[in-house]
Order: C-alpha cells, then sequence, then structure tokens
C-alpha cells in the first residue's frame, strides 16, 4: 500500500473537494451578510440610474407612457437650452469657490483648536454648533441678518458711516458671496473631521521636526499636510460632490429674497433670484422635471451631471495622487 508520504500529490488532490466546499460554505456566508446592502444599493442606486438612462432618451411626463425620441434631449441640452449654461457657470462658482474657501476654514479653525489648551471644548462645542442647524432655518436666518432695509448687518454697517449697505442676497454681484459666508459658518461638520485627523498625527513626528529646526510652514507641508491626506481627500471629494448638487439653500435664498416664500409658509420657490444668479444645475433640473413635467429631459440633466461627478472624482483622485509624496499616495 502506498503511503500518502510516499506520494504528496495524491494527499493534496483528496484534500481539495473539502476545501471548495469551505470556500462555497465561507462566499454564502459573505454573500447572505451583504444581501441587505446589495438589495438596497441595486434597488435604491443601479435601478434608478439605469431608468435615468432609458427616460433620457424619452419623451416623457409621468401622465402618459414614455416615447423614444432617441438623443433629442441631449441635442437640446447642448445647443438649445437657454438657462443650462448659466446654471451650470454658478454651479462651477461654488465648486471652485465655495469648496476650497470652506475647507480652508474648516482647516484653520481645526487648526487652532488642536492648539487650544483651555476651554477646549466649549470653543469645539461653538464652532460645531451651526452645523445642527436645519439648512432651511440657516438661510432664512442670513436673509434675515442681510436684509438690505432693516437687517442687523446692514445696520452694524451704519454705525461705521456705511448708510448705504450691500443688497446681499438681492444684489446679483452678492447673492453667491452671500452664501459663501453661510457655507463657512456651517462648517462644523468638516472642522470636526478636520480636528480629528490633526489629532490623530504623531506627536513624534513634530518633535523630530522641530530637533532638525523645522519652522512652522515646513511642519505644516512635510508632517501635517502627508499625515491628513485621506482626510483632506475625502473632505475635498465630497465636498464637490454636495457642491455640484447645491440645491436647498440657493432655492429658499432664492424664495425668501424675492418675497415669494414666508417663513410660515405658502408662496412659491423663485429658480435664481435675483437675475439668475443663484440658479444652479440642480434647481433647473427639479424646474424641468417637477414643474414642467419634462422627466425625460430633466433625466437627460441628471444623466450628464452623473457623468460630470464622476470624472470630477476621478481627475481629483488623480491629481491629489500625483502631488503628494510617495508615503501618501492613494
Amino acid at each position: 500500500m502506498t503511503s500518502t508520504a510516499a506520494n504528496p500529490g495524491r494527499a493534496a488532490i483528496a484534500v481539495r473537494p473539502g476545501q471548495r466546499r469551505a470556500r462555497r460554505r465561507r462566499l454564502l456566508v459573505v454573500f447572505g451578510m451583504l444581501a441587505p446592502a446589495l438589495l438596497g444599493l441595486a434597488i435604491f442606486f443601479v435601478y434608478p440610474l439605469l431608468a435615468s438612462v432609458y427616460y433620457s432618451f424619452t419623451s416623457f411626463n409621468l401622465l402618459s407612457d414614455p416615447v423614444w425620441i432617441g438623443l433629442r434631449n441631449y441635442q437640446y441640452l447642448f445647443t438649445q437650452d437657454p438657462n443650462v449654461g448659466t446654471a451650470a457657470l454658478n454651479t462651477l462658482w461654488f465648486v471652485a469657490i465655495m469648496v476650497p474657501v470652506k475647507l480652508a476654514f474648516a482647516f484653520a479653525i481645526a487648526g487652532l483648536l488642536a492648539r487650544a489648551r483651555r476651554s477646549n471644548g466649549v470653543w469645539r462645542t461653538l464652532f460645531y454648533l451651526p452645523a445642527l442647524v436645519p439648512p432651511v432655518a440657516s438661510v432664512v436666518a442670513f436673509v434675515f441678518l442681510f436684509n438690505p432695509g432693516t437687517g442687523p448687518v446692514n445696520l452694524i454697517l451704519s454705525w461705521f458711516g456705511i448708510s448705504q449697505g450691500p443688497l446681499w442676497f438681492n444684489d446679483p454681484n452678492l447673492s453667491k458671496p452671500s452664501l459663501l459666508i453661510l457655507a463657512v459658518w456651517v462648517m462644523g461638520d468638516v472642522m470636526i473631521i478636520f480636528l480629528a485627523g490633526l489629532l490623530d498625527v504623531p506627536r513624534e513626528l513634530y518633535e523630530a521636526s522641530s530637533l532638525d529646526g523645522a519652522n512652522g510652514a515646513q511642519k505644516l507641508r512635510f508632517v501635517t499636510l502627508p499625515a491628513m491626506v485621506p482626510v483632506l481627500v475625502f473632505s475635498l471629494v465630497t465636498g464637490v460632490i454636495a457642491a455640484l448638487q447645491y440645491f436647498t439653500e440657493a432655492s429658499v435664498a432664492s424664495a425668501v429674497a424675492s418675497g415669494q416664500a414666508t417663513v410660515g409658509g405658502g408662496g412659491s420657490l423663485v429658480a435664481g433670484y435675483p437675475d439668475e444668479s443663484l440658479l444652479t444645475y440642480t434647481q433647473w433640473l427639479y424646474e424641468r422635471g417637477f414643474s414642467d413635467f419634462q422627466l425625460g429631459y430633466a433625466s437627460a440633466l441628471a444623466v450628464l451631471l452623473f457623468v460630470v461627478a464622476s470624472l470630477c472624482l476621478v481627475f481629483l483622485l488623480r491629481k491629489v495622487k500625483a502631488f503628494m509624496p510617495e508615503e501618501s499616495s492613494l
């Protein structure tokens, strides 16, 4: 009789069926645990995405069956829509200006709080509290504060000799900067993430850099930023995606500042007031889809937004990886 020691190949072959069965059981367990998440992903993401792609090639108004029209929606989007260009440029302003400014202020405040030695918890709470305010309430409060006639901000400016204060949300040139101020005020959620990342940087690295004669700027460049790369990338990507979908604040500011909506309810949204300066891409998508009931064209707008967001994500990840040191590359 031949022993397994004399023929190890036979022993390995004998074990393989058992290994396959064990591997199958493990895979079944894993897929069973992932089933709820996968099912939710399929129902709430994959299916709506595929349905939007299909409807973007149709004429659909929710009241009748969709009619296939090919590329007409996309042709109208790129060549004939009078407002999509303005909406895209306004959205680009929020992406290119609001996101970096908000992240810079949040990072600066987090750096100050990381160095604070007294009343640290109180300051963290004060800077984080605005992030807990609902967006609609924040916008209504800011429109009241920046009211050109009776707002407290212009009243304070009058004390310094500025009798005719800015129009703020009623001025097409200042409406977006006014929302930028609001975005900086509610930066507490990003600030907390940055603060956690800063507190997680090993103190030994700062001590070693001090022994090497590094100053504050060099410590920031060669110690803090490389250690914060994952946090910075996460905040940048989520900030850009949120800015591409900027809707609530701009819509409420337009409605309240125009006087067509009141705090107690009633009225209607005035998209883009004043002079379409606050008309964002998602606002225009909403107007065409749910005010004009052009769901096919709105789906084309949504598909284009998804493609642009995906390209921005790939671009940001590639650029961040190219400019960061190898130790912190993604």
